[in-house]
């Protein structure tokens, strides 16, 4: 299989994609002129949701082999958050029949439309609510991680997901992702230099005007900068892969042990930020660390593939559980397990195999979005 990190060697393969694809602008110019109305807000990912979005995507031009394994997985993710919530599932017209056989059709919807991949995150729209209870959708111009993958229909999602939830339309001029937000829902946020301050997403921006542009969409009033590491993975490092709020105040951070990880001294340089920040209401943080298996199940997906994501922080909070990966390393699952359940007491912690997707460097909280119940 072409591993995530490759693309970013066969990065020339996607440049000759326009301007307009590449920042996702004037694709629809119904939508470019749409403009926020009101105080937004990004809601906490634990507070209750009306519905997951999840996007039936892999195919053979990037997945290869792993094609069949990664929707098997998708599937799996599906089907356990539908016995929470709603899901919305899109998927492509000639799959829709394979999608329900993966995903299943209970408490399930389905919706057509192209895709490029699996990475609903980053492509969805990323939900912000108002006081008076209105929904917004941002759209922050998906452009394939600065166009080291084919992205024209994932592109378009964004605008997708507003149309079916009847959500106020909010286009920023940043390009991002949502896998590099983490809020707490009460005006803190944690990002990643490394993917938010990018020439390859917004060479243009200054860090200032990234971070008011943020605060702005977002309803933030501080923001926790980490350093990340560029090039590393298609994404350059979103911090959803590092650290996570489980409420305002207390977060948990991936603390990567293998000293021959490229991660370990990212992790480190994250966890003395974290331990030293206070929050937007000027409280010191609880730092929690997670690390990531030691020896995790050896299989097709592991086997000589450094971009094998073995990480527990990339994990989904839903209605009632906690969807997170287990790895095949009994002490260290379950370690998981164990802070999971005592952070997210009333909610039900399910772990899942997702070795077909880690091997493409993602995870649960990657091919996963949500609808907040406004």
């Amino acid at each position: 299989m072409t591993t995530r990190r490759d693309f970013i060697k066969q990065a020339s393969v996607v440049a000759g994609i326009s301007a307009a694809v590449a920042l996702g602008l004037g694709l629809n110019p119904a939508r470019a002129h749409a403009a926020s109305a009101g105080t937004w807000r990004m809601p906490d990912e634990g507070d209750r949701h009306q519905r997951a979005f999840i996007a039936f995507g892999a195919q053979e031009d990037i997945w290869e082999d792993f094609t069949a394994d990664v929707q098997q997985a998708i599937g799996e993710i599906a089907r356990t958050i539908a016995h929470y919530q709603p899901v919305t599932v899109f998927c492509r017209k000639h799959e829709r029949a394979l999608a329900e056989e993966r995903c299943g059709t209970a408490n399930i919807t389905y919706v057509i439309t192209e895709l490029d991949d699996v990475w609903m995150r980053d492509t969805s729209a990323n939900f912000v609510i108002d006081d008076e209870g209105g929904l917004g959708a941002v759209d922050f111009n998906f452009n394939g991680w600065g166009n080291k993958q084919q992205h024209e229909d994932d592109a378009q999602l964004a605008g997708l997901v507003a149309d079916r939830t009847d959500a106020h339309y909010i286009q920023s001029e940043l390009v991002g992702e949502g896998g590099g937000i983490e809020v707490d829902g009460h005006g803190t946020g944690i990002m990643t230099e490394s993917s938010w301050i990018n020439r390859n997403r917004n060479p243009d921006w200054s860090k200032a005007e990234v971070e008011k542009e943020l605060k702005a969409r977002l309803g933030l009033r501080k923001i926790i900068w980490l350093p990340g590491i560029k090039g590393k993975d298609i994404t350059d490092a979103h911090v959803d892969f590092y650290a996570r709020f489980v409420k305002p105040g207390v977060v948990i951070a991936n603390l990567d042990t293998d000293p021959d990880s490229y991660d370990h001294k990212v992790t480190l340089a994250h966890l003395e930020i974290l331990k030293k920040a206070t929050d937007a209401e000027g409280r010191p943080l609880q730092v929690l660390t997670l690390s990531p298996p030691l020896k995790p199940r050896k299989s097709k997906f592991s086997r000589n593939n450094p971009d094998f994501a073995a990480g527990y922080i990339n994990y989904f909070v839903i209605n009632g559980a906690v969807i997170a990966p287990e790895f095949g390393d009994n002490t260290a699952d379950a370690a998981a397990y164990d802070l999971l359940s005592q952070c997210y007491p009333g909610r039900e912690v399910v772990q899942l195999n997702i070795d077909a997707i880690a091997a493409g460097g993602g995870g649960i909280h990657c091919v996963t979005s949500h609808q907040p119940k406004a």
